[in-house]
């Protein structure tokens, strides 16, 4: 038992510090952003390593793989279990909205948005799988543009034979190098939630309050049973047992973090942590967790939908057959998975709602008012479906026997240790 509890440890200092955040925040209300910035330092030092670490774990992944053909097989069955978890979670919201209409009685003023820049397809789809100079790799607003050219360096690299092989190390130690330099901006993690937390619902609390109650009220229940039940479903897919065993281990800790900063990007460096001690193999886990946390956002599924329910109740238009049903989850699957890679992509996927439906322009403010609502509980389903994602994935390429696999790896590690301090 005390094992057990010295293994949660830590997601429960992290928890810990996110409720009492949350009661400062109920408490002083906006007076508690003046300890913001305690949350912000956090926020940014994850940042600060998003990049580096995106470049040396993707690249060094692609670099160090036995195959092509495996990367290849990696990518069919993330894309596949990607696709197939946003339309669960859309059916999922479909159904909560069908039980509990949204928007009803609602009333918000209607603001036409200032500016809205027009961009064809074409050019938003260039300018997000390239940048036009090296140096704008460096920003994490252009993410996908990096994870292309991490895998254009680790193809390369692996192609070169003995001439790479030099290279390849290194990239492989950079990527260690930036996971442990996650692990020591981990300490200050308690703080830095605990402050971001207070922040966020003291700034909140009147909203959640007012009109937007109804999308609170539904959104957060349906995100936690989804992740409850399930995260867990599919994480017993993955590994029977064991797997729900190592998931709920190891993913709290995860949840806590993109919980409390609110970006799938600042919980990634976490999330590969955490799917290297559930098992996850290298390969596997440093192509998927990246690019998940760009195009992979069950809970963005879950929020389109609640958005496209929330408009048809405020304009009394009739939300129902299966014709509006099928359309809802096709135009959350193009939001949660597609679009969400895109620079602006949330904004572009509200756009898309409100045009497809032939809505007024002035809906658009509504939409975006819902995301900020419900943004806490989606991106912690957005990254920790990433890592259920991973596991999935290791369980198609690897078989059913690859948890047994773990454990045996991790007998020969404890043997070795145990060697090591004998002769010291």
């Amino acid at each position: 038992m005390a094992k057990k509890l010295k293994a949660y440890r830590f997601p429960l200092i992290l928890l810990s510090s996110i409720m009492i955040g949350s009661i400062i925040g109920l408490i002083f209300g906006e007076k508690a952003g003046i300890i913001r910035p305690l949350g912000d330092l956090f926020l940014n030092l994850l940042f600060m390593v998003v990049v580096p670490l995106v470049f040396f774990s993707i690249s060094s992944a692609v670099a160090n793989m036995d195959s092509m053909r495996r990367l290849g097989k990696i990518m069919g069955s993330m894309i596949t279990i990607f696709v197939i978890t946003g339309i669960i979670a859309s059916v999922t919201m479909v159904v909560a909205t069908i039980i509990f209409p949204m928007g009803s009685g609602v009333d918000i003023p209607l603001e036409t948005p200032e500016n809205v820049e027009k961009v064809t397809l074409s050019d938003q789809l260039v300018n997000t799988f390239t940048v036009p100079d090296f140096v704008e790799l460096f920003s994490r607003q252009n993410m996908l543009a990096l994870i292309v050219f991490s895998v254009l360096i680790g193809l390369a690299t692996g192609l070169t034979g003995d001439v790479g092989k030099p290279f390849a190390r290194f990239l492989e130690s950079g990527s260690e190098i930036f996971m442990k330099v996650i692990q020591i901006i981990m300490y200050y993690a308690p703080i830095g939630l605990g402050a971001y937390f207070a922040s966020l619902i003291g700034d909140m609390g009147a909203e959640l309050i007012g009109d937007y109650a109804q999308a609170f009220l539904l959104y957060y229940p349906v995100s936690i049973l989804y992740f409850a039940i399930g995260f867990t479903l599919y994480a017993f897919l993955a590994g029977g047992k064991k797997g729900v065993a190592r998931f709920w281990k190891n993913i709290l800790t995860p949840a806590a973090t993109a919980l409390g900063t609110g970006s799938s990007f600042a919980t990634l460096p976490v999330n590969l942590q955490a799917a290297k001690n559930i098992g996850v193999p290298k390969d596997i886990r440093e192509t998927v967790l990246p690019l998940g946390a760009t195009i992979h956002m069950d809970g963005s599924c879950l929020s389109a939908i609640l958005k496209i329910a929330f408009v048809f109740g405020v304009f009394n238009m009739d939300y129902s057959g299966i014709d509006t049903f099928l359309t809802a989850i096709a135009i959350a699957l193009l939001s949660g998975v597609v679009m969400s890679g895109i620079p602006g992509g949330g904004f572009i996927g509200e756009m898309v709602i409100v045009t497809f439906y032939g809505l007024p322009i002035q809906a658009l403010p509504i939409i975006s008012a819902i995301g900020v609502v419900v943004d806490p509980p989606a991106t912690m389903l957005n990254s920790t479906g990433d890592t259920v994602a991973s596991m999935l994935v290791t369980r198609q390429l690897e078989g059913k026997e690859w948890m047994d696999k773990v454990n045996v790896e991790e007998q020969q590690t404890a043997y070795m240790q145990g060697m090591k301090k004998e002769t010291m």
